[in-house]
């Protein structure tokens, strides 16, 4: 009997790693050999029947920009009769995954286990997210998440990042729910206020651990651009693009004398995603470019948005009076 069912547990496995594996054709080899683990391991803990879907989302995606400090976002949204502590079983085996497939260095020190706090407190460097449906349906950020409920409230532009998952993600397996949770997007200034405090706060936070070399403290600055570039990016042309088109964008509000500036800036920054190095100069000058980048986003919007309301004004007083022709006799 134990027999029949590991042969049928295999043939299952094989099922499904096939079916995934047409949704995996642009993505890294280790990408790819990381998510087929995890299909395999949530068929074996609890079965896949109780998955609803999983959606892959962010740089990892095919053909996007992937790179050497990339992660592999996954989202998983399971049936709402999966309970939490179940869910919280199967995520230790995750971590044991992310660390095999060297998406998570292992803890070895006190501050790499303050670092991996930090990391878990704002989804940063996190290559899993567990949920249930009904979270994913009502749009409770912290709980598609798994971060901290506080932090969140306070400074994760909720709306922007889960409009960047929608528009930038593939569907890996189950049900496509996306559309159940677009209606609920709803983005405002004060998104974009949390976005330049969260990042400003991760910026600075990077330069404090920089002279400690083995924390490449870099790869936080350059998660902190990243995010100011998409969620900036998002608030002014609510879509998501790849960051060398979004980085075209926002050199070109600049002025014509700081243009070259901005160009040598962004060139560096998508250069050290490709070869992380510890760049004093450009550290520095990170938690400037990132405020530059959300107020320019802000007048962006400011300014179009005026256009817009002007434009509707115009037409309104275009239109031909309404003319009466009352009968006389």
């Amino acid at each position: 009997m134990l027999e029949y069912d590991s042969e049928k547990t295999s043939d299952s496995n094989d099922k499904i790693k096939h079916h995934i594996s047409r949704n995996l054709s642009g993505l890294n080899e280790q990408s790819r050999n990381y998510i087929k683990d995890i299909v395999v391991l949530i068929n074996k803990e609890i079965g896949i029947n109780k998955i609803v879907s999983i959606l892959l989302f962010g740089s990892q995606q095919a053909e996007k920009e992937n790179t050497i400090v990339s992660d592999c976002d996954l989202l998983f949204i399971f049936k709402n009769r999966v309970s939490s502590r179940h869910i919280k079983e199967i995520e230790r085996y995750f971590l044991a995954l992310e660390i095999k497939h060297n998406f998570k260095e292992p803890s070895s020190s006190l501050i790499r286990d303050i670092l991996s706090v930090i990391s878990q407190t704002t989804g940063m460097f996190v290559s899993h997210f567990l949920t249930r449906q009904k979270f994913w349906e009502e749009g409770i950020f912290y709980k598609i998440f798994q971060v901290n409920r506080v932090f969140s409230a306070l400074f994760a532009p909720r709306n922007i990042v889960l409009g960047n998952v929608i528009q930038n993600s593939t569907i890996l397996f189950g049900d496509d729910l996306r559309n159940e949770l677009r209606p609920k997007i709803k983005i405002s200034f004060l998104e974009m206020i949390r976005s330049t405090v969260m990042n400003l706060f991760i910026s600075f936070f990077a330069l404090l651990i920089g002279p400690i070399k083995e924390l490449n403290s870099i790869k936080y600055q350059l998660e902190a651009i990243k995010w100011s570039l998409k969620a900036s990016n998002y608030y002014c042309y609510e879509d998501s693009e790849l960051l060398d088109k979004i980085v075209k964008r926002f050199i070109s509000f600049e002025k014509p004398n700081k243009k070259l500036d901005a160009e040598k800036y962004f060139l560096r920054f998508l250069k050290l995603r490709q070869n992380p190095s510890n760049d004093l100069k450009f550290m520095i000058y990170t938690p400037i470019r990132i405020l530059k980048i959300h107020v320019k986003a802000i007048l962006f919007r400011k300014l179009t948005r005026k256009k817009v309301s002007r434009k509707f004004f115009e037409s309104k007083k275009q239109l031909p009076e309404k003319r009466h022709f009352p009968l006389t006799y």
